[in-house]
């Protein structure tokens, strides 16, 4: 046998089989991990919504299909064993380079139009995507060695690949984000995909040293970015980017972040203290239409607790249950914004719509709805069937507060507001300074079954100053705006209208 042939059959030996399967499972376990890691990646600058979601799996279907067909035509022009090591080396590097130029692109600023999450999804991870997802049509390469097991070999390896994508969402979703913080599983993850590269560099022979060491620039230089360049959360949770800013003109006052916006500000010496416009309408609607002394009241979102703690020094005595989703959070609240639980406030770790039903009727004084953002909006928390929910456990005469936001066409406020009235017929609205003047704010809604003095709340916002303004008709304001229903609710699609 001549030494021209022994080479080209040296080149084309397939891998053992146990081999090709565990390095086409780990790669494509590795991208779905980076999918399902990127929504909260991307959350400090450009919120979560489905807009957020959207570009994120385009953007890696993207780069699996650009991989796909890269990878293939790669495979039949130079060697899958010289191949599959740098394949994997680079994916592991450009991992690690997620987080850093995520951080870059992510604070260069802007809105959180769609072009914009488009662009940041693309940035940090197409080009992870697209490298990992060349590895296996280089595996399949190596491993066809018979014309007539060509579709049982690449059948077998396609599902072995999509077990683990399923595999590596499963594993992310239900324990990876429970265990460590993003970043840490990013860097671990692209870690673990160099190593397997040096490994078949090791056992295949056949890359290069300067490619190898070219790979390993990349991962070194991506760490350094990981440690130099911050990060822009405190706690990075499962739900959500948190941190907590000292406010410098007030020593005591304390802004929580969650993702890109404001959601509570604390004053840790005066609970009374109401910073934001929306909490001091909330307060403002419990006053003017519930009764006077202790109250029933509970919590739909817990944020910095601003409201909870508001009514425990007002209304002492009071009853007060907070639902709130995030474990972590209410975690991080009571270690740095000093809050504690009582005998008078208890909170359930889980889903609102979940924990209400849990509730005998005719429970509450008061429901406070203050789980919306402008961009991470549980859609489920706005439906007739929940509002209806909501009415089962209202005591006779008691009330609906919900703080709302959205942009400056207000169409998942109207649909949220008909929809309340669907089931709680007596309805207030106030808007405030922001959106009431056709831009990104808060608006306030009031409801029940027993008719309400719109006079009170404008009243209230007088003695202030206020500059926001009450609805006047609420017939015109709501027309031809939809029910949200669970089977039909578009909500993220209503709040992007209005950008």
């Amino acid at each position: 046998m001549s030494q021209a042939l022994r080479h080209r059959r040296s080149r084309s030996d397939p891998l053992p089989s146990w081999l090709a399967i565990v390095v086409v499972v780990a790669t494509s376990a590795a991208v779905l991990v980076f999918e399902i890691l990127a929504g909260r990646l991307l959350a400090p600058y450009v919120g979560v919504s489905l807009q957020t979601y959207t570009a994120i799996i385009g953007t890696v279907l993207a780069g699996m299909a650009i991989g796909s067909y890269g990878g293939g035509w790669c495979a039949d022009h130079f060697d899958p064993r010289r191949l599959l090591p740098l394949l994997e080396m680079a994916g592991g590097a450009l991992a690690m380079a997620i987080i850093p130029v995520v951080r870059v692109v992510g604070r260069t600023g802007g809105d959180s139009s769609t072009g914009r999450i488009v662009v940041l999804a693309a940035c940090g991870f197409l080009p992870v995507a697209t490298v990992l997802s060349a590895v296996t049509p280089a595996v399949v390469k190596l491993q066809l060695r018979d014309l007539d097991a060509t579709g049982r070999t690449v059948g077998r390896l396609s599902a072995y690949g999509t077990a683990g994508a399923i595999a590596g969402t499963f594993l992310t979703g239900f324990v990876l984000v429970a265990w460590a913080a993003v970043s840490t599983l990013i860097v671990m993850v692209g870690a673990a995909l160099g190593i397997g590269g040096l490994l078949l560099w090791f056992a295949t022979s056949r890359a290069r040293p300067l490619e190898v060491i070219g790979a390993g620039s990349v991962a070194a230089l991506s760490l350094v970015g990981v440690f130099l360049i911050d990060a822009p959360c405190d706690l990075d949770s499962a739900y959500y980017c948190i941190s907590v800013q000292v406010d410098s003109a007030r020593p005591q006052g304390r802004t929580l972040w969650m993702d890109d916006l404001r959601h509570s500000y604390v004053d840790l010496a005066d609970p009374t203290y109401l910073a934001f416009w929306y909490t001091r309408r909330l307060v403002d609607a419990i006053d003017a239409y519930s009764p006077a002394g202790s109250l029933q009241v509970a919590h739909l979102g817990g944020g910095g607790f601003t409201v909870p703690r508001y009514l425990r020094a007002d209304r002492p005595g009071s009853q007060q249950v907070v639902f709130e989703i995030d474990a972590a959070l209410v975690e991080l609240v009571q270690r740095d914004l000093a809050f504690r639980n009582g005998d008078d406030v208890s909170v359930v770790i889980g889903d609102a719509r979940m924990g209400v039903k849990d509730f005998t009727a005719s429970r509450f004084d008061v429901v406070v709805g203050d789980a919306f953002g402008s961009r991470a909006l549980p859609w489920h928390l706005a439906t007739e069937e929940f509002i209806t929910e909501i009415a089962r456990v209202l005591r006779p005469g008691g009330l609906y507060v919900a703080n709302v936001i959205d942009e400056p066409g207000q169409h998942f406020l109207r649909a949220e507001v008909a929809t309340i009235a669907a089931v709680l017929p007596y309805v207030v609205v106030v808007q405030g300074p922001q959106a009431s003047t056709g831009r990104l704010g808060n608006s306030v809604i009031v409801a029940a079954q027993a008719p309400l003095d719109a006079a009170a709340m404008q009243r209230a916002m007088d003695a202030v100053g206020d500059a926001g303004r009450l609805v006047s008709d609420l017939s015109t304001f709501v027309a031809g705006s939809p029910i949200l229903r669970d089977d039909y609710a578009p909500v993220d699609q209503l709040i992007d209208r209005g950008r």
